[in-house]
């Protein structure tokens, strides 16, 4: 099972991260500094730990029982609890551990392992919960508070401060899609943290802490919770969502990238790869192009590629404009849906 601290990440910094700077000290997400001891005390009894287990198979291809260790916290008090993807993928059995020593068998109600979130509901009723807070507010420097489980250590969840470092990250691992509009903290956060909240001084829950590059010092992640309220309603109520694909790996093209691969272009997406078989590879899509728009919407980054495809409909072609060698062509692929 991975956890964050075992996933290797490179950082793509977004423009949106540039632009984060300027936000103004009274945009904060809270109006007045509230004392850290008491937030935590509120907050404490809603995180839980997850531990899961599951059968991967070893060199001779026989059945090996791993488990895994993660956070989550309850979301609303009948027991729906947020984590991430990644801490509950493939898992067999799920147990939770809520802050007062209770255990309840966990099932995964709902996952999105392009978001990295994932819903789980355990029997309860009238269960201490969070407030998912807003964090578009957010400002560099304000003061957060991240609550997990890292590392296995008994006694229950552990807790640090830090402050926002960033915003508006985006990150990629190399076997996942890339995670957009993600709060940078200096707040630590290691193996067992991802799926727990980051809190504001309102003890509000405005990012669910994901990933933490192992190379680095005080840099960890977390999941805007102003990008996860659309996808949580989504896995509540449908328990996947729905996404159109064209099976290309791309990355935002930066100032370094371009530099890096000799392009004459500061924006757009550059395709890494193409999947063979996919609707990319159909139209002719190859490693090296550049998609600057689609539907004749300008593609500045890969984030804005993947919004602007995801209000289009699985089945229906759609207009891809690339430029390649110097040229610009429009490709018509169809997209399917991403799994």
């Amino acid at each position: 099972m991975s956890v964050c601290a075992q996933w290797t990440w490179r950082v793509v910094f977004a423009a949106a991260a540039t632009m984060a700077l300027a936000v103004p000290a009274e945009a904060r997400s809270h109006a007045t500094g509230g004392a850290v001891p008491a937030i935590v005390s509120r907050a404490l009894p809603a995180v839980v730990s997850i531990i899961t287990r599951q059968i991967e198979r070893d060199q001779f291809n026989q059945p090996v029982p791993t488990r895994g260790l993660g956070s989550g916290f309850i979301i609303d008090a009948r027991g729906y609890i947020l984590t991430n993807n990644h801490v509950v993928e493939g898992a067999e059995e799920i147990k939770v551990t809520l802050g007062d020593g209770r255990t309840f068998r966990g099932t995964v109600l709902g996952a999105d392992r392009f978001s990295d979130l994932a819903v789980v509901k355990i029997d309860g009723a009238r269960l201490p919960f969070l407030g998912l807070g807003d964090s578009r507010k957010l400002a560099v420097g304000e003061t957060v508070v991240a609550i997990g489980n890292p590392l296995w250590l008994e006694g229950g969840p552990t807790v640090t401060v830090g402050v926002v470092s960033a915003l508006g990250r985006s990150m990629e691992e190399e076997t996942l899609p890339i995670l957009h509009n993600l709060i940078q903290t200096d707040a630590a956060i290691n193996a067992g943290n991802s799926g727990g909240p980051l809190l504001n001084l309102r003890g509000e829950a405005i990012g669910i802490n994901t990933a933490v590059i192992p190379s680095a010092h005080g840099i960890g992640f977390a999941i805007a919770a102003s990008t996860a309220q659309p996808i949580l309603r989504t896995l509540m109520t449908a328990g996947r969502v729905i996404r159109p694909s064209l099976r290309v790996r791309a990355v935002s093209v930066t100032p370094q990238v371009a530099y890096a691969n000799n392009l004459p272009l500061q924006r757009g997406a550059l395709v890494v790869s193409v999947e063979p078989g996919g609707p990319a590879a159909a139209t002719g899509f190859e490693s090296g192009d550049v998609v600057v728009a689609i539907r004749g919407k300008p593609v500045t980054d890969l984030h804005q590629f993947h919004d602007l495809l995801q209000q289009h409909k699985i089945g229906e072609p759609v207009d891809v404009t690339i430029w390649r060698d110097g040229q610009t062509l429009t490709l018509r692929p169809v997209p399917e849906e991403y799994r």
